[in-house]
């Protein structure tokens, strides 16, 4: 699985929609970790949204459909560099894969919100993020319980 960085930061006093998608792109991790990399990357959420709520107006969800290259173009990075990017977002499963055929039967391969909304594709994020927090938690308990285990298993071939 893909490491996924959440950070704690926050927005100063009276955020812009771009300062607020920022600090969502950061916290979940998403922002490049290069020095020197993209700082626009919080533009593809916002189109994202933008889209999500485009197709669900018109009523076609194709609308809602971005290509990795549009991405990058919102990113003001090229194609290759998105798809290395985009591995974090996928598996955060804040956006889906999916395809259509265009009106000249060309199939055109892309890339939506798992959500209609951004709140609902962050739930979907959430979820997943706690599925993980969850299955950690297991080994934990799996954890204390081999450490006394052994400890029992210890001092019994010290007795003997």
């Amino acid at each position: 699985m893909e490491k996924i960085i959440l950070t704690d930061v926050e927005p100063g006093i009276n955020p812009r929609s771009e300062d607020l998608a920022d600090i969502v792109i950061t916290r979940m991790g998403l922002m490049p970790r290069k020095s020197g990399s993209t700082d626009k990357m919080s533009n593809v959420l916002i189109e994202f949204y933008e889209r999500a709520k485009t197709a669900a107006r018109e009523k076609k969800p194709t609308k809602a459909v971005m290509t990795v290259e549009e991405m990058g173009v919102f990113a003001g990075i090229t194609r290759q560099t998105m798809y290395e990017y985009l591995r974090r977002w996928l598996a955060l499963d804040l956006i889906s894969k999916t395809s259509y055929i265009d009106n000249n039967n060309k199939v055109i391969v892309g890339y939506k919100l798992s959500g209609s909304t951004l709140e609902t594709a962050f739930e979907k994020a959430r979820a997943k993020i706690n599925g993980n927090l969850n299955i950690t938690l297991r080994f934990i308990h799996e954890l204390q319980k081999t450490i006394k285990n052994e400890k029992i298993s210890k001092t019994q071939k010290e007795k003997q």
